[in-house]
């Protein structure tokens, strides 16, 4: 081979190295580093504009903020009642091993997140655990487990997530060190 080839193959390697090593670090910085996400209220929901009516002139940004705020006007929200638990679904996350074994979360309308970082519902000191790993949240009467782009990922059982899946009742979900279950 020529000079020329071998000092080409060798500035490709170095660059393709540090591309890994950048990499690993901006991994490792979101990691660390957790964004912290605004908390949004699921309690009210805004107000929608009645739709024009047939063949006349379609509402305007100012007059369907006024018919959005004659309506909540006109009739007072009700105070809302969270839904009553389904006979036989689950009212309690239980950690079965890892550091935090035994505590029990009681579940109710809000989704529940696990994660290193101080805003989450349950906060795991573990080193195999993201700043925001996984969350639970109630959808049609069942918890749904879902893993939020961890870098060692949520199982379920012995099943990497990799969309929201239902979580049944008893079955274990393992972050990190640490193992989670629903009870009744």
């Amino acid at each position: 081979m020529s000079p020329l080839t071998l000092k080409l193959i060798q500035v490709g390697f170095l660059v393709l190295l540090w591309v890994m090593v950048l990499s690993v670090a901006a991994v490792m910085r979101s990691d660390l580093f957790a964004r912290r996400r605004p908390r949004q209220s699921r309690q009210a929901t805004p107000a929608r504009a009645p739709a024009p009516p047939a063949g006349g002139p379609a509402a305007t940004p100012a007059t369907a903020a006024t018919a959005a705020g004659s309506a909540a006007a006109a009739a007072p929200p009700k105070p809302s009642r969270p839904p009553k638990p389904r006979r036989g679904a689950a009212r309690e996350l239980v950690v079965t091993s890892g550091t935090r074994q035994g505590t029990r979360i009681e579940l109710g309308a809000a989704p529940v997140t696990i994660g290193r970082a101080a805003e989450n519902t349950l906060v795991l000191d573990d080193d195999y655990v993201s700043g925001r790993h996984a969350r639970l949240y109630p959808h049609e009467g069942a918890w749904v487990v879902e893993d939020l782009g961890s870098t060692n990922g949520t199982y379920l059982d012995r099943t990497k997530l990799t969309t929201p899946m239902v979580l049944p009742v008893s079955t274990p979900v393992r972050i990190g060190k640490t193992v989670l279950e629903l009870r009744k």
